[in-house]
């Protein structure tokens, strides 16, 4: 990973430095004016049109590594990290090198720039009426990418959906749950939504719904003695004192329970074990397999 991070910056090196190159060798020739140029103008269109967009595209490419730079110091970041912030930058720069593209392409056909700035407002006023949830999918991929507040790889729930931050992207979230199904959630609906980040947090929350008869007479004491003593060989992931069971609603032949256990850390296969643990106990209670005193 770290070899693969090292080679991509090395790439990204010997492109600026080519660009660098190839702009400093058409400026010269931009001065020196040779006879090529005036033979075939289309070539001096070309150049001049290559000089407009590699110029400002490498001052960009340039300003980016040295934020990034600095962002990975300041925070003291592995260079191998994934992080929103370096993420929202890499958007950003895509954005402007595809504007600089844009404007060096339409200067190669001799558009005057006030006839271009009118004709992009009204393209852009038209686009913005046409496209305006994909417009709000960007800008909320860029709040949640400059946010310190979800992270790559912070494991989230949001709605109905539980998983882990894969990437973010201008238009969507991508989510992998339990299942490892890839779950693709657009930015406006994640930006809108509650969100509980349980990275953020020191303990994991594993909580279970469920119901038992009423003629039972199980209480909430007695179950949490039985569900603790299910799980006793399979605490060192689990906080001490950290089930607890409550009441959720009392119906007329049952009660409707919530067990809910307090993890140390995240950590899929010990939440999965502990989670069997605890149905494979309901399940025998319910079943009558199990009998206990009932406090």
């Amino acid at each position: 990973m770290i070899e693969d991070k090292e080679r991509q910056t090395g790439k990204e090196l010997l492109m600026i430095l080519g660009k660098a190159l190839i702009c400093l060798v058409l400026v010269y020739f931009y001065i020196s004016n040779p006879e090529i140029y005036t033979e075939f103008p289309t070539l001096d269109k070309i150049a001049d049109t290559a000089i407009l967009f590699l110029g400002p595209s490498l001052i960009i490419s340039i300003l980016r590594l040295i934020v990034i730079y600095w962002y990975i110091k300041k925070h003291k970041l592995k260079k191998n990290i994934k992080d929103n912030f370096i993420l929202g930058i890499n958007r950003v720069v895509s954005i402007l090198n595809t504007v600089v593209f844009a404007i060096a392409f339409t200067s190669f056909f001799d558009v005057d720039p006030k006839d271009l700035i009118f004709s992009v407002s009204i393209v852009a006023a038209a686009l913005a009426v046409t496209f305006k949830d994909y417009i709000a999918n960007m800008i909320n991929g860029l709040i949640i990418m400059f946010s310190d507040r979800l992270s790559l790889g912070d494991h989230i729930r949001l709605g109905e959906h539980e998983g882990k931050i894969l990437d973010i992207t201008l238009i969507n979230m991508i989510l992998q749950n339990e299942d490892s199904d890839m779950v693709i959630i657009p930015n406006s609906v994640a930006f809108s939504s509650v969100i509980i980040n349980q990275s953020k947090q020191n303990t994991k929350k594993l909580s279970i719904e469920f119901d038992m008869p009423l003629k039972n007479g199980y209480t909430p004491a007695f179950l949490e003695e039985y569900l603790n003593n299910a799980i006793a060989n399979n605490t060192e992931n689990v906080m001490e004192g950290g089930l607890s069971v409550k009441t959720i609603a009392i119906n007329k032949d049952a009660a409707i329970f919530k067990v809910m256990v307090l993890l140390k850390h995240y950590d899929k296969v010990k939440e999965r074990v502990v989670r069997r643990l605890l149905n494979t106990a309901l399940l025998r209670l319910a079943a009558g397999q199990d009998e206990l005193e009932v406090h």
